[in-house]
Formats: C-alpha cells, sequence, structure tokens
C-alpha cells in the first residue's frame, strides 16, 4: 500500500485528485498509476493541465449529468487526444444538479444533512443514467489501455461508489476500501473543496442552512458509503450479483479486470 500523502496529487484548480489504485487485494495488488479519481475539471489552471498530461490518462468517465456538463464543461489539456465516457441524461436529479446539492433541499441543520446523504446513497447505485456510466465505466477498464480518470462534480459520491465498487469486484479489504472513501476529506486543499461546494450549495438552498449542515453535505461519511452496499445486498444479495445483474459485469469480466489491474 501507499499513504494518502503520495496517493493524492497537489492541484490548485481540481480538488480530490488521487490515485485510488495500490492497495492489496484478490492475488495481489492493484497498479498505481493507473486509476485516478477527482472532482470536474471546470476550473484546472493550466498547471493543473500539465500535471494530469503527465499522466497519460486514455480515458476519463464523467459522471455528471448533462445539465453539469453544460453548465461547467472541463478544461482539457491541448494536446489531450483520450476519450471521455458519459451515458446521456441526468445522474444526479432530473434538474442536474450534483448529488450532495439534490440532498440538500430541506436541510437546515447538520443532521438534516446527514439523514439527507443517507437517503442519496440509498439510490445512487440503482438510478438508471449513473448505471449506464457505471457499465461504460467497468468495460473500460477491461477494454481499454492506458491510465482513466473518474470524476463528478465533486469527487466524492457518485465517484465514491464507483471506485468502491471496483475494489469490491478486486477483492481489496472493507477497511482500505471504506479508508479510500474517506480519504476526500482530507485529500488535497479540503477546505477549498468545501468552500468551492459550498458557493453551488448555497446558492441553491442555503438561505436558512447552518454552516454546520454544508459542511456535512460537502464531506463524506462511512455510513454514506455503507448505506448503498446495504441497499445493494439487499436488492441482489451481493456487489458481485449486482455487478452482474445491474451492470452487466459477471465472473469472466471480473477475472479480465484482475488480470488487467492487479499485480
Amino acid at each position: 500500500m501507499i499513504d494518502a500523502d503520495t496517493r493524492v496529487l497537489p492541484m490548485q484548480g481540481i480538488h480530490n485528485f488521487r490515485d485510488y489504485g495500490g492497495y492489496r487485494a484478490r492475488g495481489g495488488a492493484i497498479r498505481l498509476g493507473v486509476l485516478w479519481r477527482s472532482g470536474q475539471h471546470g476550473e484546472a489552471t493550466a498547471d493543473d493541465l500539465d500535471a494530469v498530461h503527465r499522466l497519460g490518462i486514455a480515458t476519463v468517465i464523467d459522471l455528471r449529468g448533462d445539465s453539469e456538463r453544460e453548465a461547467c464543461p472541463c478544461v482539457r489539456h491541448p494536446e489531450f487526444e483520450g476519450h471521455v465516457l458519459f451515458h446521456p441524461g441526468e445522474t444526479a436529479s432530473a434538474h442536474g444538479r450534483a448529488a450532495h446539492e439534490e440532498a440538500a433541499e430541506q436541510v437546515r441543520t447538520a443532521a438534516d444533512a446527514h439523514a439527507a446523504m443517507i437517503r442519496l446513497y440509498e439510490t445512487l447505485p440503482f438510478r438508471p443514467v449513473l448505471v449506464g456510466t457505471y457499465r461504460l465505466y467497468l468495460r473500460a477498464l477491461v477494454d481499454r489501455d492506458g491510465a482513466s480518470l473518474l470524476h463528478c462534480l465533486a469527487g466524492k459520491d457518485r465517484t465514491g461508489v464507483a471506485a468502491a465498487l471496483v475494489h469490491h469486484l478486486l477483492g481489496v479489504h472493507p477497511d482500505d476500501i471504506v479508508e479510500d472513501y474517506l480519504l476526500t476529506n482530507t485529500a488535497g486543499n479540503a477546505e477549498a473543496r468545501i468552500a468551492a461546494g459550498a458557493r453551488h450549495v448555497r446558492a441553491g438552498f442555503g438561505r436558512h442552512m447552518d454552516d454546520a449542515a454544508v459542511r456535512v453535505l460537502m464531506s463524506v461519511h462511512a455510513d454514506y458509503l455503507d448505506t448503498s452496499l446495504t441497499a445493494i445486498r439487499e436488492q441482489h444479495g451481493s456487489v458481485e450479483a449486482y455487478a452482474d445483474a445491474v451492470l452487466g459485469f459477471g465472473k469472466a469480466d471480473i477475472a479480465a479486470l484482475e488480470r488487467r489491474l492487479i499485480v
């Protein structure tokens, strides 16, 4: 394994940029330098883009909805020649909000925010457009060469569930899966990420929301991820059965994923 300081890359305009490889898994360890995750790149600086370009990313999986992409187009390096994959439609809500923004409706206190995030995570693994992009994501990891980058708006909810699914399918220990998920709360300049996200939340919902509630919405908690995984197991029995039935990713695909990513 590598430590948190090593796996997180410092960026100015891209938040939560990090390698989610390196963990012990079934039959070895996940390769480093091929699985990247982050928030959106709409405010990336030239230095950020140079740093991303040096990673040789061949595939970008954009978990945002159409409205989010239109409102905040990602900036790419002038020499970027990779593929950007997404399923068309809205992955968070019909109004094109990010997942944490959707959860913010009717939130006033930190307790309200926590409960809203729990409700949100019950639905994330089953939202049709998000499921469509998760399918593209898993297939790309098997079929496409080169490094990949997985992102949504803040890189914490839709991205967090997606990364956790890959970790589960590769046999990463549950404690390490949660550790990687919670790294969002400290990766890079977390305060700048919270402030950036809070501007969006406050613009739509913040008139009566206290500061603690905003912070809860812009952070992650182990309860949230557990809620998604529990919902998956309640409906399908296991993450593997969910991947097969919902994502069209069966045992042979998992074996191919291991051959690609385990060393």
